[in-house]
């Protein structure tokens, strides 16, 4: 038996879809809003996740890339009229694992929701990271240092993500250069040395122990201490 919540604002498609799946001895929710449906997303276990596209309050991209970002990876199907190949990819791009365009007939939908329960669980992120007494909040998009709170740009914040993810490793400029800004060659600035300085700037002002140490010729590491 699966567990499937499907976030439809058509109370007739919606409950189509719900007879159907419990026709199958399937358990269903219902949300009719992108609202509701991410509530419910982050408040229960669910197998697979159906949505449609266009929803009241929170449009379905939106909802799928805010449970993305906060370590929800229950595998997630879009359904919707917006047929066109730009907004299936657009339905890729936020998080979706597959794509059925309306009118659909529902022994599809089951296939493929049934294909989708069948791959391997994700392994969810930790949403909450830290090193000595930095904590970073991901889903809040915060970051505090002994209950202060530290504003950082959007660079500067993935860039403190990839140290503290990869926490008393070796990280090197190649890997800052791919993971953070997405270069697959050596740009011969000083990006990293100007974001790594700005970041310890932040993170470290008015304390004595520095949290990123610089390995000499070979890269950076974080610690705790």
């Amino acid at each position: 038996m699966l567990k499937i919540l499907v976030i439809e604002d058509d109370r007739l498609t919606a409950d189509y879809i719900a007879k159907g799946f419990k026709e199958r001895q399937h358990c269903v929710d219902l949300a009719a809003d992108g609202h509701e449906g991410l509530m419910l997303a982050t408040g229960s276990e669910y197998d697979v996740l159906i949505i449609d596209r266009m929803l009241p309050k929170l449009d379905g991209l939106s909802l799928l890339k805010t449970l993305r970002e906060s370590g929800v990876q229950t595998p997630a199907l879009f359904l919707t009229a917006l047929d066109s190949t730009e907004n299936k990819v657009k339905g890729f791009d936020a998080g979706g694992d597959d794509y059925l365009v309306k009118p659909f007939a529902f022994a599809e939908l089951l296939a493929r929701v049934q294909s989708l329960a069948k791959r391997p669980a994700a392994k969810t992120e930790e949403t909450i990271l830290h090193s000595g007494d930095l904590t970073m909040d991901l889903v809040r998009r915060e970051v505090t240092r002994t209950h202060d709170t530290i504003e950082l740009q959007p660079t500067e914040f993935k860039l403190l993500e990839f140290m503290l993810r990869h926490k008393g490793q070796l990280v090197t400029r190649t890997m800052l250069l791919e993971s953070v800004w997405g270069f697959h060659f050596e740009p011969k600035t000083s990006i990293i040395e100007t974001h790594i300085s700005r970041l310890r700037a932040k993170i470290d002002k008015g304390r004595n122990q520095e949290l990123i140490q610089t390995v000499r010729g070979a890269g950076y590491r974080l610690d705790d201490y």
